[in-house]
């Protein structure tokens, strides 16, 4: 074919393989996300105010409880411009080292929690970053950053910018500053955004996060207000540590097996069995080389993508028992109650805690509270809040598990009002929480939990246990109220029956009163069993 020696391009101006490939380059990770930032959470200006907020307060939260401090976190917002806004979120947390701030705020896909299989809220390492980035996208300033590790320790201060198309950081600042705070981090970020009230806002994602966290306090200040709103704490007991497992034999892929017998440090199968696999023992590890037919001591560096299938297919057929669940901390149904009340008043609360179960050999807890009654309107849809690893999910209702498995309770035998394909309606508030090691989201934004059926289950069972709950106590509410309603018809009319026997039986005004106790008396025992 002829060319055009120059371009490189085919006669009539086509494309060759050449002039193809050498437009051909590597794409970042952060390249790709800034030109696909809706995957993150950044797809409208209200969403990437409420998105940066959130990936701060995670990290905040994170730290705080991974160092054994009750969290105090301050969350501000300062509007620049008609659509401009700069957002800060403080913490009382150990701080970060200095040599690691540059890679925590200016590297996507950097973090230490990826890898580790325990319960947290930030899995990926992109969030805190990703806001930076969309900062810098949309008004070209840099993350400031403000840590102190101790009070023996400076303070340092970064200003901090992502290099998009190696995924690097790059330091615009870097000094050491004046600063109170014995420990902590300062998060800065300028960026392009709309703030409302209401639902999806960041004062309903703080809200949410008050009730989910019950020990942490929260100072929040909002462009309207002159002095910040402060969300007390409901509990002073943190939550309980989750402690780091191996990965389970059920949840490892065939591609990810071969990987981890190719790296394995075990010079012998039924060793790298044991040692990288929770819940495999000695013997388990023997039944599965035997179903496999495999020795227990092949080599399994050096193990065939045929020999690595049958190892798969025998752990697959293999009795192993489920994996430890230290590696969750859920909130508690103590501690699930003393969030609602404190923010959500109420005539009625309850909590449900389901043991934990496994789905892909990923342990998740489910948890579920319910608030009912006082000021809440009694003719509007109940109020979800929906949580994963104690954060709140504002958007994506309608394809989040949660939400389907609300939808999929006949919440009219419990006592609430519901329309075919509707959330229930009353005076409630409905509260759910999923804890895992890795909570399966439906995106990169963490806005939706897909409907694994395991996870439907739990959701369903957990959900049944609390309309039972609020079944029992809104009859016992009827009951008292149908009580109360033939009392007042007794004290109405009790008085006439008085004057008539009266006038029947001649009796004096004490012969009537005296009668008319003792009617009253006779009519209140007789209630008291239970009789008409």
């Amino acid at each position: 074919m002829a060319t055009d020696a120059q371009s490189g391009k085919a006669a009539g101006g086509r494309q060759t393989a050449e002039s193809m490939a050498a437009r051909q380059r590597e794409i970042s990770v952060s390249e790709f996300f800034s030109k696909n930032r809706h995957l993150l959470g950044f797809d409208n200006p209200q969403k990437a105010l409420l998105t940066a907020v959130k990936e701060a307060v995670d990290n905040s939260l994170d730290a705080c409880e991974e160092a054994g401090i009750l969290p105090s976190v301050r969350v501000e917002i300062r509007q620049l411009g008609e659509d401009r806004f700069r957002i800060a979120v403080e913490d009382n947390g150990p701080g970060i080292v200095k040599a690691q701030i540059p890679k925590v705020f200016g590297k996507l896909l950097y973090g230490s929690k990826f890898h580790t299989r325990k319960q947290a809220r930030g899995q990926q390492g992109i969030g805190i970053s990703a806001a930076g980035m969309y900062g810098l996208l949309t008004t070209g300033k840099s993350v400031a950053v403000t840590s102190r590790t101790g009070s023996g320790h400076p303070a340092h201060y970064y200003e901090i910018q992502i290099d998009t198309r190696k995924n690097v950081p790059q330091v615009i600042t870097d000094k050491v500053v004046e600063w109170a705070p014995p420990h902590g981090t300062r998060v800065e970020i300028e960026l392009t955004g709309t703030y409302k009230k209401g639902r999806h806002s960041v004062d309903d994602y703080v809200r949410q996060t008050a009730i989910a966290n019950p020990h942490c306090e929260i100072f929040f200040t909002t462009p309207d207000a002159e002095a910040p709103l402060h969300l007390r704490r409901g509990s002073e007991t943190l939550p309980p540590e989750p402690k780091e497992i191996k990965p389970h034999p059920y949840g490892v892929e065939l591609g990810v097996l071969i990987g981890m017998m190719k790296e394995t440090s075990a010079k012998h199968i039924s060793l790298a069995l044991q040692n990288d696999f929770s819940r495999v023992s000695a013997r388990v590890a023997e039944d599965i080389c035997s179903a496999a037919g495999l020795s227990l001591k092949a080599n399994p560096h050096s193990i065939a993508v045929n020999e690595a299938e049958r190892l798969f297919k025998a752990i697959n057929a293999i009795k192993i028992m489920s994996p430890a669940t230290n590696c969750l901390s859920p909130i508690g149904e103590e501690q699930i109650l003393a969030g609602l009340r404190k923010e959500i008043p109420a005539d009625f609360h309850t909590a449900v805690t389901r043991a934990p179960s496994v789905y892909r050999g990923n342990p998740f807890q489910v948890e579920v509270g319910l608030a009912y009654g006082g000021d809440m309107p009694g003719d509007e849809l109940v109020d979800l809040l929906r949580f994963a690893n104690r954060v709140p999910l504002q958007y994506q209702q309608s394809a989040c598990a949660i939400s389907k498995a609300v939808l999929g309770i006949d919440w009219r035998s419990y006592g609430l009002g519901q329309s075919k394909g509707a959330l229930p309606t009353g005076p409630a508030a409905i509260f759910v929480h999923i804890a895992s090691v890795w909570v399966p989201f439906t995106s990169e934004s963490k806005e939706a939990v897909a409907a694994y059926p395991e996870i439907m289950k739990e959701l369903r069972l957990a959900l049944q246990e609390c309309g039972r709950k609020l079944a029992t106590h809104i009859r016992a509410h009827r009951r008292a109220l149908d009580e109360e309603k033939k009392k007042s018809y007794i004290e109405k009319y009790i008085p006439h029956i008085g004057i008539a026997l009266r006038e029947i039986l001649g009796l004096s005004a004490e012969g009537e009163a005296e009668l008319v106790a003792r009617l009253v008396d006779v009519l209140e025992r007789s209630r008291a069993r239970g009789e008409k």
